[in-house]
C-alpha cells in the first residue's frame, strides 16, 4: 500500500508541476483569466486542469496495482472507467468554459448509471425501514436514488472548490475516514483504491495550497466527488451488516448541507434560479468576514494569503463531522445525531457570519497599510 501511495502522489505531483512551469497546449488552453465575480478570487491567470494530474495519479497507481497484482486493480479499472464521462464533461468546461452546469450535472448522471451494473452501487439500505422497502420492491426507484446522489455529491464537490487547498484538503480527510473503515471491516481493494485516491489528491493538493498555482478544475472536483460517493457506496453495499449508510452520510455533512442550504437559499429567499452563481457560500463569507488579512491591499501575495488562509477555517468546520464519524461509525444512533448536530452548528455558524455576529476569537485581523501611510509612520517614528 506505501508503494500504491508514493507512486499515486509522485505522478500527481509530476504532472500538476508539469502543467506549472512547462504548461502544455492543455494548461494554456485551461487558463482562467477572469478575475471578477462572485466566484473568483485569484490574481492572475490560473490553470484549471489539476483534475488531469489527480488522474495522471490514479492511472499510475492503478499500473502498480496490476503489476503486481495488487488488491483492488480490478476494482480500480471499474471506477475509472465509470467516471470517464463525469470527467470528460468537466474537461469540457474547464477548455471551453461554456458548458452548462445542467450539462456537468447529467455527465455524473451518466457515470453512476454505468458505475450500478458495472460495481453494483445501487442504492438499497439507507436505513430507514419504510424507504428500504421501497427500494427493494421498486429496483428503478434504486437506480433513480443512485443517480440523484452521486450527481449531487459530485456537483456538492464543485460547489466547495472555491478557495486554495479546500475541496482537496478536505476530500483528502474524508477518503482517509473511508481507507480506515474499509481496513477495519478487512476490505483490501476498497483500501487500495483510498490509499491511490488520496495520494493523487495529496499531490495536486501539494501544488494547489498555499500559493493557488493550479485549479482542480471541474474535472477534478466533479471527479473527485464521484469517487467519493461510488467508494461510500460500494463499502456500505460490500458490508451492510456492519457499516451504515450514515457513516458516509456524516463524513460528507458539509458539502451536502452547503448544497441543500444553497439551493434554498437562492431559491426562496432571494427568488433566483439555484444554478446561478452568488457571493454567499459559507466559504464566501468566511473570506470575507473572519479573515481580514490586509483588507484592502492589492498586492498579489496579500491576496493570496487572505485566499489561503480561508481554507482552515472551513477544514475546522469538516472535522467536527469527519473525525466523529470515524470514531462512532458502528454506532448508527450517534452517526444520526450528529449529521443533525453538524447540520446545526452548520446554520449557526452561517447566521452568525450573516450577521456579523460571528465570535471575535474566529477573527484574523492584520491590518493593511499603504506604502505611503507605512512611510510616514516609519518617518515619524525617527523625528520621535
Amino acid at each position: 500500500m506505501l508503494l500504491v501511495f508514493l507512486l499515486s502522489i509522485s505522478g500527481s505531483l509530476l504532472i500538476a508541476w508539469r502543467l506549472i512551469h512547462r504548461p502544455s497546449w492543455l494548461a494554456r488552453y485551461s487558463m482562467d483569466g477572469v478575475v471578477t465575480g462572485p466566484q473568483k478570487f485569484h490574481h492572475i491567470p490560473t490553470s484549471r486542469v489539476g483534475g488531469v494530474a489527480v488522474m495522471a495519479g490514479l492511472l499510475l497507481a492503478f499500473a502498480i496495482m496490476t503489476q503486481y497484482e495488487m488488491a483492488g486493480a480490478g476494482l480500480m479499472l471499474a471506477l475509472l472507467g465509470a467516471g470517464v464521462p463525469v470527467f470528460l464533461g468537466g474537461l469540457a468546461e474547464d477548455l471551453f468554459k461554456n458548458v452548462r452546469p445542467l450539462f456537468r450535472l447529467l455527465a455524473s448522471f451518466v457515470s453512476a448509471g454505468v458505475a450500478i451494473p458495472l460495481l453494483d452501487t445501487s442504492l438499497r439500505d439507507i436505513d430507514i425501514p419504510v424507504l428500504n422497502q421501497l427500494l427493494v420492491a421498486f429496483p428503478l426507484l434504486s437506480w433513480l436514488l443512485t443517480l440523484f446522489a452521486v450527481g449531487g455529491v459530485s456537483h456538492a464537490l464543485n460547489i466547495i472548490d472555491g478557495y486554495n487547498g479546500l475541496m482537496a484538503g478536505y476530500a483528502i480527510m474524508v477518503v482517509m475516514a473511508l481507507g480506515v473503515v474499509s481496513y477495519q471491516v478487512g476490505d483490501g481493494a476498497l483500501l487500495g483504491v483510498c490509499v491511490a485516491l488520496a495520494g493523487a489528491m495529496a499531490g495536486f493538493w501539494l501544488m494547489n495550497f498555499p500559493r493557488g498555482r493550479i485549479f482542480a478544475g471541474d474535472a477534478g472536483a466533479y471527479f473527485i466527488g464521484f469517487l467519493l460517493a461510488e467508494i461510500s457506496i460500494l463499502l456500505v453495499n460490500r458490508h451492510e451488516d456492519v457499516v451504515s449508510p450514515w457513516f458516509p452520510m456524516m463524513l460528507m455533512m458539509y458539502p451536502v448541507v452547503e448544497t441543500l442550504f444553497s439551493i434554498y437559499r437562492k431559491l426562496l429567499l432571494r427568488r433566483m434560479s439555484p444554478g446561478l452563481p452568488d457571493g454567499l457560500h459559507l466559504h464566501m463569507l468566511v473570506y470575507k468576514r473572519l479573515v481580514r488579512w490586509k483588507v484592502g491591499s492589492g498586492e498579489g501575495a496579500d491576496l493570496v494569503a487572505r485566499n489561503s488562509l480561508t481554507s482552515p477555517y472551513l477544514w475546522g468546520l469538516s472535522l467536527l463531522s469527519v473525525l466523529p464519524a470515524v470514531v462512532f461509525w458502528p454506532y448508527i444512533a450517534v452517526l444520526k445525531g450528529g449529521c443533525l448536530a453538524f447540520a446545526m452548528v452548520y446554520l449557526w455558524f452561517y447566521w452568525s457570519l450573516i450577521r456579523f455576529r460571528s465570535p471575535r476569537w474566529l477573527r484574523l485581523h492584520v491590518p493593511y497599510q499603504s506604502p505611503r501611510v507605512a512611510c510616514e509612520g516609519y518617518q515619524s517614528s525617527l523625528a520621535d
